[in-house]
């Protein structure tokens, strides 16, 4: 899960982003400023929101952040994974007269990648890429999907006023993170002769570009999150 020092950096972050965000509605007489809990499919999120003087329209910053674990079949081999969702954003909101509806465009810094690790299944041979291995010889297989450093998004929202100051925000939207940077490497690689890793390195980049084709679905992100606000 997160380190301390990820934890930190976090922090850091989130509390310059609400000093500024506090200092912007602090100094507009007809700002309207808010904070918020945020939780869904990119992770547990904190959210700031800022009304300038321009009717129907917000703007709001935040950071999403988690690790989902899980185990699963990918091209046939089974991986230890960890999804580990990583993101910033800044959005525009086109709000509705005398509705809860709102339109919303944005850009995220994305930082989510999945990382996997082959499990030791007491096998003593591998397939990787249609050929057979030792396992001895390959060790364990190592994977890790990245994605392009900004992301666009696109979705629509509902804000509800509750008990006055607090609210409710829902969003539905697509993150379209573009097609998966995939890297493949075997833990044993480098006590391999070159012989060896020669007939290997094919069959890794055979199964790295299978892999590829399963990991294509994730380049558009089905966005849902449910955040409880505070508004100033």
């Amino acid at each position: 899960m997160f380190s301390a020092g990820r934890n930190i950096m976090t922090l850091k972050s989130l509390t310059t982003t609400l000093t500024a965000f506090a200092l912007l509605a602090s100094g507009t007489a007809a700002a309207d400023f808010g904070v918020g809990l945020k939780a869904g499919t990119l992770g547990l999120g904190l959210e700031a929101r800022w009304d300038p003087p321009v009717p129907w329209f917000d703007m709001r910053v935040g950071l999403n952040q988690y690790d989902y674990e899980d185990v699963g079949d990918y091209s046939g081999i089974t991986y230890d994974a960890t999804l580990a969702l990583d993101s910033y954003y800044l959005t525009g909101n086109l709000k509705f007269p005398v509705s809860p509806f709102r339109l919303t465009l944005g850009i995220f810094s994305n930082g989510n990648k999945l990382q996997m690790l082959s499990q030791d299944t007491g096998d003593l041979t591998i397939d990787i890429g249609g050929s057979t291995f030792p396992v001895a010889d390959v060790g364990a297989l190592t994977s890790t999907t990245s994605f392009g450093s900004s992301a666009p998004y696109a979705g629509v929202g509902f804000d509800f006023e509750l008990f006055g100051k607090a609210g409710l925000n829902l969003d539905f939207g697509v993150l379209w993170q573009g097609e998966p940077s995939v890297a493949l490497d075997a833990t044993n690689w480098s006590n391999l002769s070159p012989a060896e890793q020669a007939i290997l390195g094919p069959a890794l980049e055979t199964e790295r570009l299978a892999l590829g084709d399963e990991m294509s679905d994730l380049k558009a992100w089905p966005v849902v999150s449910l955040a409880f606000v505070y508004n100033f």
